[in-house]
């Protein structure tokens, strides 16, 4: 039981760290919430691999993934802009969006991030947990 916490609290440190970074990179700031948020997507995208198996083309766990961060980025977005005016981000201005909280443009971003979420979760946990070497099908 603590094994797995400890996994899933390195895991995601991991992502919440990386996620920051990306974030003060693009746009020379991050609010604390993102930490939380990119750390969670980093788990979820991680758990893929534990749904699927190996099989699965690599296209389709993007998919997924990116499905998975539009709706936890809207989810957070709810909570973090329209319910406690914080202001974190907002996508008024993008085509199709959502309430400013989700819109296409991010969520393709989304789909070409998470396969490096899903990549280097996977080698993390290979590297450093003990699990089965990743191996990929594209399509």
């Amino acid at each position: 039981m603590l094994d797995k916490l400890y996994k899933y609290a390195i895991l995601s440190t991991t992502g919440g760290l990386i996620y920051s970074f990306i974030e003060i990179m693009s746009r020379d700031y991050t609010h604390w919430s993102m930490f939380l948020l990119g750390g969670l997507c980093f788990v979820l995208l991680g758990l893929l691999n534990e749904i699927f198996s190996w099989s699965t083309p690599l296209l389709l766990q993007m998919l997924c993934g990116a499905v998975i961060i539009t709706t936890l980025e809207f989810i957070t977005g709810c909570i973090v802009n329209l319910w406690f005016g914080w202001g974190v981000w907002d996508y008024s201005n993008e085509p199709i969006n959502l309430y400013g909280q989700i819109c296409l443009k991010y969520s393709c971003y989304w789909f070409c991030l998470s396969m490096v979420g899903i990549v280097l979760d996977d080698y993390l946990r290979y590297w450093f947990f003990g699990e089965e070497k990743p191996q990929y099908k594209i399509l």
